[in-house]
């Protein structure tokens, strides 16, 4: 099946962008994770080309990266094709994220992170309640991984941050337009900032409670 019509996908700025194909990258990353691309359906480079406002060839070179990541196959002669990955595919990644995430998270806490790094990360925690609040999905998604992989940096472990960055990516939010239209997503936003509250003020019980509830909140999201 072929369907692009319903479409309306734009290039929203995320934060600096080391060039085109790295922002179309990202922003069809979270279109996928957010499921504003739909399993099962047929997309083409000049077709989303065309919604950007850009030449076909930086769109065919990042969903070629998202190949790769396994969010997408290619389809012979016709473009690309959505992934749908197992509910128990889900929950295992759910549950690697949890191993990682959550005492990675607490350790921040427990360590500090610098003031600047902080102020860097509170506009992003805006951002992303913004995007809820105007039911964009795909700057939510992508605000939310730039926040969470931003912050995990701070343990100095590139290994971590990457493994973390794959799982994100594989995940799919199944359910979250229904969320974001009924304003559902507005709560769970606005623990970004309560998390740097907490990191800021050295809790690091409550910054593990925190992350582990996001976490779990996540999943039954995907569960819908």
């Amino acid at each position: 099946m072929t369907s692009q019509e319903h479409l309306t996908l734009t290039l929203p700025t995320f934060g600096v962008q080391r060039n085109l194909r790295d922002q179309i990258t990202q922003t069809l990353r979270a279109a996928v994770i957010s499921g504003e691309l739909r399993p099962g359906v047929v997309y083409s480079a000049p077709s989303l080309a065309t919604q950007f406002g850009v030449s076909a060839t930086p769109v065919r070179e990042a969903m070629l990266d998202l190949v790769k990541e396994g969010l997408i196959d290619t389809v012979r002669n016709k473009g690309f094709r959505v992934t749908e990955p197992s509910e128990k595919d889900l929950d295992d990644l759910s549950e690697l994220r949890a191993l990682i995430e959550v005492p990675t998270v607490r350790r921040l806490a427990e360590t500090g992170v610098a003031p600047a790094v902080i102020a860097e990360l509170r506009p992003l925690a805006t951002g992303i309640e913004h995007a809820a609040a105007e039911h964009d999905l795909i700057a939510h998604v992508a605000t939310d991984m730039q926040f969470h992989l931003r912050l995990l940096e701070q343990a100095g472990n590139p290994h971590l941050v990457e493994t973390v960055r794959s799982l994100r990516s594989r995940s799919r939010i199944y359910g979250l337009r229904g969320l974001a239209d009924r304003d559902e997503l507005i709560p769970s936003s606005h623990e970004h900032a309560e998390l740097l509250d907490l990191i800021e003020a050295r809790d690091a019980d409550g910054a593990e409670a925190l992350m582990s509830r996001h976490i779990r909140h996540v999943r039954g999201i995907w569960a819908e």
